[in-house]
């Protein structure tokens, strides 16, 4: 008895062991980015604008550019790792009651019917594959439409999008404009730099300035922000046309069930409209990373629902979705 309690000791140990060193190692990609903006801040600013450059307008204008982005760049960054994932609110778990009746159910079709019922009362429209209600058995409660199990976080997230390890954090309702407005913010950070430097690349390259420390630093920096502009570029352009046709990535790879069957364009609600799901009807926020996401996450508008409710909406111009749209190329993370 007394061992058995031991190896249960030393097993509950070494999971929560193992979950800390998790923990620890799925900050090293976060490390990574900040340890080389921190490099490229130090070389843009003190190798290039101060020791490189000797004009003084020139450096005074290169850093009042460098720093309004850099500081949009950092800030949106901010908010993309330390925005937490939103999960369902509590009326979309199942009661204490609810929960022993549908485990003590061996049959299926029973526990099946039995999720209908309760999703009755619920903002709930899409379906499983099989057409049951999407129930999470890990969570215990019926996942809003949108809504994911993330296997890395432990929980539901509300409009999951993708769980990124470069923000060590699951994309989402709460924080998809934030992250959207990093990706769009990292790529003017690349270019500006990138745009900035050749002309010093090249004098370098030319021998027509020294050859002193600034040099290394000076190449190095163009070819990294390159390197990542072209990644980061590609990134962005795939989340654009996402939101364009207000999917999420798991939706362009794994067509939402409705009531009523498959639907890939069941979000869609015109070009204008999608773009304020995300970042809302007032303009003046788009850029700035402060929520504006309409809604609370739990329930969207469908088009099919709102074609057959709202008279304007019936006679607008669908938004055109090619056969192949559901092809792209997943993002880098």
């Amino acid at each position: 008895m007394f061992e058995l309690k031991m190896r249960r000791g030393w097993k509950m140990a070494l999971s929560e062991g193992l979950r800390f060193c998790r923990r620890i190692v799925s900050w090293v990609p976060v490390l990574v980015i900040v340890l080389v903006v921190l490099w490229s801040y130090y070389a843009y600013v003190f190798e290039l604008c101060l020791v490189t450059i000797l004009s003084p307008a020139e450096k005074v204008i290169y850093l009042i550019f460098y720093h309004a982005i850099f500081v949009f760049f950092t800030w949106t960054y901010w908010k993309s790792i330390f925005t937490l994932p939103q999960q369902p609110n509590q009326k979309f778990h199942l009661s204490y009651t609810d929960k022993e009746r549908y485990e003590n159910e061996e049959r299926p079709e029973i526990q099946k019917q039995m999720l209908i019922d309760m999703a009755k009362k619920l903002p709930v429209y899409t379906r499983t594959g099989s057409g049951a209600v999407r129930f999470c058995d890990r969570c215990h409660l019926i996942k809003p439409d949108r809504c994911h199990h993330c296997s890395v976080c432990a929980m539901c997230v509300l409009k999951m999008d993708h769980h990124c390890p470069w923000v060590n954090n699951c994309i989402g309702f709460s924080n998809y404009k934030f992250f959207l407005q990093f990706l769009a913010y990292s790529v003017l950070y690349c270019l500006y730099i990138a745009t900035t430097v050749f002309s010093y690349f090249i004098k370098y390259w030319r021998g027509e300035l020294p050859s002193v420390r600034s040099k290394f630093h000076v190449l190095f920096l163009l070819f990294v922000a390159c390197m990542f502009f072209v990644s980061l570029v590609i990134l962005f352009g795939y989340h654009c046309w996402l939101v364009s046709r207000n999917k999420t990535t798991l939706e362009a790879f794994c067509t939402p069930v409705f009531t009523s069957g498959p639907e890939k364009n069941g979000f869609n609600l015109g070009f204008i409209k999608n773009i304020q799901q995300v970042f809302g009807d007032n303009k003046k926020f788009w850029l700035i990373p402060i929520g504006s996401s309409p809604g609370d996450g739990h329930s969207f508008p469908v088009r099919s629902m709102n074609e057959s409710q709202n008279p304007l909406l019936a006679n607008e111009e669908p938004w055109e979705d090619n056969e192949d749209d559901d092809q792209g190329f997943p993002g880098l993370c």
